[in-house]
């Protein structure tokens, strides 16, 4: 497998982030995506010269990363390409400075629920757009010891 940061773009970002709002649609129905702020930096997973999963790290005030995107092709699924790419996004957003990441999801995505929980995000109040959204999970991770404390 190969992660490698794509610009906005990319055809084959494209082509993932298109399937990944499909599958949206098809849990939650035609409501809107969150927008991906300008200064976004997208990474994406390549097994065998193909690409098969995505995800962002966009700033947000006070310093924090927001984790958009995240996406694996469903015939991907279960073979460890979501954690690869979370760590990598994590390690992007370390190296753009952001001391933690916030993320949102969804009551119908129990498969992105388990990877995160799994992979030490916390569950933490709603922010932005995801207040009183009741299918919304938010997430928050520590990026750095320091800012483990007081997260939510």
């Amino acid at each position: 497998m190969k992660i490698e940061e794509r610009p906005a773009t990319d055809h084959e970002l494209a082509t993932l982030l298109d399937a990944a709002f499909a599958e949206l649609v098809a849990r939650y129905g035609p409501e809107g995506r969150s927008q991906v702020k300008e200064g976004a930096r997208f990474l994406v997973a390549s097994v065998d010269g193909q690409a098969v999963g995505c995800g962002a790290v966009q700033p947000m005030a006070d310093g924090a990363g927001e984790l958009k995107r995240m996406y694996v092709v469903p015939a991907q699924r279960g073979r460890g390409i979501a954690t690869a790419l979370l760590s990598a996004l994590e390690d992007l957003a370390r190296s753009l400075g952001h001391h933690r990441l916030l993320l949102a999801t969804g009551l119908r995505q129990p498969e992105a629920i388990a990877l995160y929980e799994r992979c030490a995000y916390t569950l933490t109040e709603p922010y932005g757009r995801y207040v009183g959204a009741p299918l919304t999970r938010c997430y928050v991770k520590a990026l750095c010891a320091a800012d483990a404390g007081g997260l939510a």
